[in-house]
């Protein structure tokens, strides 16, 4: 169970990812550390429109994924644009982290600390 929600949480954050336009093509993210992760589940828990924005990208998660399944290209545009927004007021800082997220692996220590870390930001979307 615990591979599972881990493996959600990391579904979610690259979902995120994938789902925004790319402007043009980039060199492969940095993998980001635990601190890195830390610190910014700290920036959003502390600061309630983060927040906000970050719980909103977690319902969008399930209607991009909806959408997607039903191929419906005009929903997929309108919530693009609704993620790309909700991205932007959570900074560089998320796009760093989330765009390096591919890389790490949930299943080892440091994957589970970091899913540690996304689960207890995600708890207070709740």
């Amino acid at each position: 169970m615990y591979l599972k929600i881990s493996m959600g949480i990391a579904t979610f954050a690259i979902s995120t990812v994938a789902a925004s336009p790319q402007d043009a093509p980039t060199s492969q993210a940095a993998k980001p550390t635990l601190a890195d992760v830390q610190h910014l589940a700290d920036a959003i828990g502390g600061d309630k429109s983060k927040l906000r924005a970050y719980c909103e990208l977690g319902h969008l998660h399930d209607e991009t994924q909806q959408a997607l399944d039903e191929n419906d290209a005009n929903a997929i545009d309108a919530l693009m644009a609704k993620t790309d927004a909700l991205e932007q007021q959570l900074g560089p800082e998320y796009d760093k982290v989330i765009e390096g997220l591919d890389q790490i692996d949930f299943s080892s220590v440091e994957g589970q600390e970091i899913a540690d870390v996304l689960r207890t930001l995600h708890a207070k979307c709740e």
